[in-house]
């Protein structure tokens, strides 16, 4: 059961890396537009750039992530011997 629980927490598929990237971004940058309100002038705006750099640093990890998870996936099956009838 805790393994079906598990499950829904993983990123499977290249779509689902975009989705939560873009709800990332979307955070960062309303986050971003605060910092910009509270902190007048230039660094409010550098805040808001380091936010959306962070999207950007962890979008591109999260996307090497799901693309080395394939290929182990596929060299792992690749290496074993379909012994099924």
């Amino acid at each position: 059961m805790w393994t079906k629980i598990k499950r829904l927490f993983v990123i499977k598929t290249r779509f689902e890396a975009f989705l939560i990237i873009y709800a990332l971004a979307l955070g960062a940058m309303t986050r971003g537009a605060h910092y910009t309100v509270e902190y007048p002038g230039v660094g409010g705006w550098l805040l808001m750039a380091a936010t959306a750099g962070a999207v950007f640093l962890g979008g591109a990890k999260i996307l090497d992530a799901i693309r080395y998870e394939t290929e182990a996936r596929k060299a792992e099956e690749a290496e074993t011997p379909n012994t099924g009838a």
